[in-house]
């Protein structure tokens, strides 16, 4: 749960970011999302050190939702949206990508 508004705007700009990249990628994917967990990281921006969020791109696909598999993302895709969001997010100084079928992880993050 976002903690503030910058925060909570962080999370909807990332977001933003990676649906309409998937969008515009053509791809069918059952759910994708961006998560912004409350904690922070280190980086670099502009040369100096950063102290931002993280950001997780979570994309599933599943036919009973008891079990789940992440899609195979193109690289090229996921460097897209990692520069976009990097750039464009201020906030935001790192992205992952969450690699945890289900189960053993869950589809949201809470």
């Amino acid at each position: 749960m976002p903690s503030n508004r910058d925060h909570l705007e962080a999370l909807r700009e990332a977001d933003a970011i990676v649906r309409e990249e998937v969008d515009k990628a053509g791809l069918t994917i059952w759910q994708y999302f961006a998560v912004v967990p409350d904690f922070r990281t280190t980086g670099v921006r502009e040369g100096k050190h950063a102290y931002d969020w993280p950001c997780i791109i979570r994309c599933i696909n599943t036919v009973d939702v008891m079990s789940a598999e992440v899609p195979e993302l193109d690289w090229a895709l996921l460097k897209r949206m990692t520069a976009r969001v990097t750039a464009e997010v201020p906030d935001i100084c790192r992205v992952c990508y969450d690699l945890a079928p289900k189960p053993v992880g869950t589809v949201e993050w809470e």
